[in-house]
């Protein structure tokens, strides 16, 4: 009998305490504050640091966005060239030639000048942004447009030229070419014609 009691009261006190323990951690405030603000540090760590990266990886892009844009921007240099020639062929071929022929010009032959002068210029390489081009087409029956040339030596690069021919049952065509130093200006390149009329064309620059 004395067995058991002790048995019955060793589960009553343990049951009783087991309501009323606190951990030792609960009773030292600077342990509590401690615990508390750790949490948070920590939190905000976690998040300051993706927030950072990301950053980062915005600035990055930002970057490469530009430099796309940069890129896929004309070079002033090379604008500004084809701006010269246009304006050159357009005088070449005066008012009159240019009033009939001029839409022409600039959706087929145009398109090719500007082909051959990328070519020029990235066979070039450092030496294009020396390229320039000459101001006094021919006029009469003469066939320069214009010259691209060298403005440290004066010296040519290529020469574009519109040659006039008349052929049987179909009438004068306007036939542009350009030639090249490389072949000391011998050969050919056609770059396309533009169809006039069964009647004389005017003179150059009328």
């Amino acid at each position: 009998m004395k067995l058991w009691m002790k048995k019955i009261a060793a589960i009553l006190i343990t049951v009783m305490t087991l309501g009323i323990y606190i951990p030792p951690a609960h009773l030292n405030p600077n342990e509590e504050n401690k615990e508390a603000v750790s949490p948070k540090t920590d939190i905000r760590e976690a998040a300051l640091g993706p927030q950072t990266e990301t950053a980062e990886v915005a600035t990055i892009r930002k970057e490469e966005t530009s430099d796309s844009d940069e890129d896929d921007t004309s070079d002033p240099f090379f604008h500004s060239m084809m701006e010269k020639v246009k304006q050159q062929t357009i005088t070449k071929m005066g008012p009159r030639i240019a009033e009939q022929v001029e839409d022409d010009f600039v959706t087929t032959i145009l398109p090719n000048m500007e082909s051959v002068l990328q070519t020029l210029v990235a066979d070039a390489e450092g030496d294009a942004p020396y390229f320039g081009i000459t101001e006094q087409p021919s006029s009469g029956f003469g066939e320069k447009i214009f010259n691209v040339y060298d403005c440290r030596t004066n010296q040519d690069v290529a020469r574009f030229h519109v040659r006039r021919e008349n052929r049987p049952q179909e009438g004068y065509w306007f036939t542009f070419h350009y030639h090249i130093s490389n072949d000391n200006f011998e050969s050919h390149h056609e770059i396309g014609e533009l169809y006039w009329d069964k009647n004389i064309p005017p003179k150059w620059m009328a």
